[in-house]
């Protein structure tokens, strides 16, 4: 392997969920495509690095500032979803059945990598529920260790305020099998059970 396919490996084994055999195999792909294919690829990614920024509200991607939904009039001003990443954002966007505002942290508490409050976007949170408006914030962090670290931590803060501080429900994914399930998930979906009427 030549020293310019090796740098490229090592940098496409950076990316989120490609591991080093993925990497070598679209390594190669790309030093195989024809060069007009390849220009076009890197004309887009840089085109949606340049055309993409955070949004100064709620610090979701977009190609706008304010955002799609922070502009929107029609959202639910008084219900802030928080999230980790805008990843989550279209997510929760496509499930179609949330009408609020979010609130992008980048990121989640983590004392082993040296994460802490003021590395996330919590102090932005905080000045965006002082005008009196919000009276929801729903915490959708993931359900791993840091997320769970994460929505605690900014339910014990927010609580003095009188919002509302609520946290989506875990449980078994439709057509899951409860044998396959983690125990986190299946603790949240035991915990949060429902009552059922006949």
């Amino acid at each position: 392997m030549t020293n310019a396919l090796e740098r490229l490996v090592e940098q496409l084994r950076r990316l989120p969920g490609i591991g080093s055999k993925s990497a070598r195999r679209l390594a190669y792909h790309l030093v195989e495509m024809p060069k007009e294919e390849v220009d076009r690829l890197v004309e887009t990614i840089v085109e949606a690095k340049g055309a993409t920024r955070h949004c100064s509200i709620c610090f979701n991607l977009s190609a706008q500032d304010p955002c799609e939904f922070c502009s929107n009039p029609n959202r639910d001003q008084t219900t802030i979803m928080v999230v980790e990443t805008s990843r989550d954002v279209i997510a929760i966007e496509r499930s179609g059945d949330y009408k609020g505002l979010y609130h992008v942290l980048e990121g989640a508490l983590s004392p082993m990598e040296g994460i802490g409050a003021d590395d996330i976007r919590v102090k932005e949170l905080i000045a965006r529920l002082r005008d009196g408006v919000v009276q929801e914030v729903i915490l959708a962090t993931d359900p791993d260790v840091e997320g769970e670290a994460t929505a605690l931590y900014l339910a014990r803060l927010l609580s003095p305020s009188g919002i509302k501080v609520t946290r989506i429900a875990r449980g078994v994914p439709v057509g899951g099998d409860i044998e396959y399930a983690d125990e986190l998930t299946l603790g949240g979906a035991v915990v949060n059970r429902q009552e059922m009427k006949g």
